[in-house]
């Protein structure tokens, strides 16, 4: 391993023994910004995101902009339905309820994956079927999301299934992070226990 390596080896496993903080402070919502009045609520210390039926997707957003971190949370999507996801480094777009940048995607065919929201439109990276054997469609899974620079990797459950490197330079490397509820059939979503520790910008 040359030296450069080690070294932001090393800087990565002291920053992870450091403290998380809280991601939530586990009564409201006065840091962050809802696209739709009444779509989102804090119960007993959870984040829940009921739909009642929409023709577009819906963001809770933070008000803080990130660039390299570590995001640590639970989520539950109530009987496994619906489509939802984690947005990070990411971007509004002008005009409309949508944001544009990286998603940890959760729902239908798409747990796990790692999609590009509103920018490629596509999935950039799909972990295969037998790393979800341990996903409770129905019950509470815990993602785990780390950006480093050009270095993304996704965690379901203690099981990596994705580790990407973005090859293009023009896209952006800091945003908000968001909490999505996607357009649809009626829905509903919670996070939990949501706790981020930020990196240091050497890469």
């Amino acid at each position: 391993m040359k030296l450069a390596a080690a070294l932001v080896l090393l800087s990565v496993v002291v920053q992870a023994q450091g403290n998380y903080k809280p991601f939530f402070n586990g009564k409201n919502l006065d840091e962050w910004e809802a696209d739709t009045p009444g779509l989102w609520e804090v119960r007993d210390g959870v984040i829940v995101g009921t739909s009642p039926g929409l023709k577009y997707n819906d963001f809770l957003r933070t008000k803080k902009q990130y660039s390299d971190f570590i995001l640590r949370l639970w989520f539950r999507l109530k009987d496994g339905q619906g489509n939802t996801g984690i947005q990070f480094r990411s971007r509004p777009v002008t005009g409309s309820h949508e944001v544009s940048g990286y998603q940890a995607d959760i729902g239908q065919t798409y747990w796990g994956c790692l999609y590009d929201e509103s920018r490629r439109n596509r999935v950039l990276m799909a972990p295969p079927a037998e790393l979800l054997i341990s996903l409770d469609k129905s019950g509470w899974n815990e993602y785990v999301i780390t950006a480093r620079g050009k270095h993304i990797t996704l965690d379901l459950n203690g099981i990596r299934t994705v580790d990407y490197r973005e090859a293009d330079a023009k896209i952006d490397e800091t945003g908000f992070i968001a909490l999505q509820i996607h357009s649809g059939p009626p829905m509903q979503i919670e996070f939990k226990d949501l706790r981020i520790l930020e990196l240091s910008s050497a890469r």
